[in-house]
């Protein structure tokens, strides 16, 4: 089982930075065999691929419009997964979630497996 927890979501102007962390409990296999992906979903939308890095944290493939913007980074000695977001604007509004996969180069939801309950980040003029 494993069990994630998004946090550093909050209220931030456009134009600012944030930082989102996932923590990632396992009870079977180790962090470290799971390639992570981060998803949003905005009021009113279906969930959106943001992007994800390998188990090794070497490579990372990304929403092509959120290229340069985002970037995903991890830590395997401390089971976390990280989200640097930069250039916030009023799109980038929804919630953040992680998830696990055991797999590489997807962006659909359905190949990821464990989720987290999402950290809300506004983005306010």
């Amino acid at each position: 089982q494993v069990h994630l927890v998004e946090s550093g979501g909050g209220l931030v102007q456009i134009g600012d930075s944030l930082r989102l962390s996932c923590s990632c409990t396992s009870s079977g296999r180790p962090f470290s065999d799971y390639a992570m992906g981060w998803f949003r979903q905005a009021p009113g939308h279906e969930r959106e691929f943001v992007g994800a890095i390998s188990r090794n944290g070497r490579s990372t493939y990304y929403q092509d419009s959120l290229e340069g913007r985002f970037t995903i980074s991890r830590d395997n000695a401390k089971n976390t997964v990280y989200l640097q977001m930069n250039s916030l604007n009023a799109e980038d509004t929804a919630i953040y979630f992680c998830a696990t996969t055991t797999g590489w180069g997807s962006d659909q939801p359905l190949d990821f497996g464990f989720w987290g309950q999402g950290t809300q980040v506004t983005v306010s003029s």
